[in-house]
C-alpha cells in the first residue's frame, strides 16, 4: 500500500471487504445480506410471502445487529469529537478489523454451525461502517450501496448531457465492488466460509495500519 492511504483509497478498499462480506453472508449464510440493507427488507418481504429460501428470522437479525452497530458509530462520532479526524477513523478501522477476525475465527471453528452469530457479527460490522462512512459524507463512496453511483454515472454522463463529474471514482467504487464480490464467491465455493473472511480481516487491518490523512488536522466532529 502506498505510504500516504488517504480516506478516499481506504474507502475503496472497504468497498472491495463488502464484496467479500455479502458473498459469505448470501452464498453462505442463507441468502441473508451483512452489508446491504435494502437487500435485507426486500428479502423479509420475500419471506413474509413464502417465497422458498429466505429467512426472515436472518434478515431480521441482520438488520437488527446493522443498527446497534450505527448506534455505536454514532456514540463513537461524539467520543471522538474535537479529535483528529485519523484517530477517529482509525480507530472505527480497527474495530471492524476485529469484529471481521471474530467472525473469522467462528467460521473456521464451526463451519456450517454458526450462522446467526456470523450474521449478527457481520452486520454489526457493517453498520459501524456505515455509520462513519455516512458522517465523512465522501461523494460516491459510500463502500456498501451502488445505486446512486450508478444512478450518478448515467445521469451526469456526457451521453446525458453532463460533464462527467467524478466518473473514475465511481468507476473504481463499481469495480471494486464487483472484484469483491466475485473473489469472495471464488473462495466461499471452493474453500469455505472461513477464507473470504480472513483475506476480508487482513484488508481491513492493512488499511487501518497505512491509512493517513495528507495534513495533521483537527476536525470537530460535532460541527462535521
Amino acid at each position: 500500500m502506498p505510504r500516504r492511504f488517504t480516506l478516499p483509497a481506504a474507502l475503496t478498499v472497504l468497498t472491495v471487504v463488502s464484496g467479500f462480506v455479502d458473498a459469505v453472508s448470501y452464498l453462505g449464510l442463507g441468502h441473508v445480506f451483512a452489508a446491504n440493507m435494502t437487500g435485507n427488507i426486500v428479502i423479509s418481504g420475500f419471506a413474509a410471502a413464502g417465497a422458498p429460501g429466505f429467512s426472515v428470522l436472518g434478515s431480521l437479525t441482520s438488520l437488527g445487529a446493522f443498527l446497534a452497530g450505527a448506534v455505536c458509530a454514532g456514540r463513537l462520532t461524539g467520543a471522538f469529537a474535537g479529535r483528529a479526524r485519523e484517530t477517529w477513523v482509525r480507530s472505527v478501522f480497527i474495530m471492524e478489523a476485529v469484529l471481521l477476525a471474530v467472525a473469522t475465527a467462528v467460521a473456521f471453528a464451526w463451519p456450517g454451525g454458526a450462522a446467526y452469530a456470523l450474521i449478527a457479527v457481520l452486520a454489526w460490522a457493517m453498520g459501524l461502517r456505515n455509520a462513519t462512512v455516512r458522517k465523512l459524507a465522501v461523494p460516491d463512496m459510500t463502500t456498501t450501496v451502488l445505486t446512486m453511483t450508478l444512478t450518478g454515472l448515467a445521469s451526469e454522463s456526457s451521453l446525458a448531457g453532463g460533464t462527467d463529474p467524478r466518473a473514475g471514482r465511481r468507476i473504481v467504487s463499481v469495480v471494486a465492488m464487483l472484484a469483491g464480490a466475485t473473489l469472495g464467491a471464488l473462495l466461499l465455493l471452493h474453500h469455505g466460509l472461513g477464507w473470504p473472511l480472513l483475506v476480508a480481516t487482513l484488508l481491513v487491518t492493512a488499511t487501518a495500519v497505512a491509512y493517513r490523512e495528507p495534513a495533521a488536522e483537527v476536525d470537530d466532529l460535532r460541527s462535521a
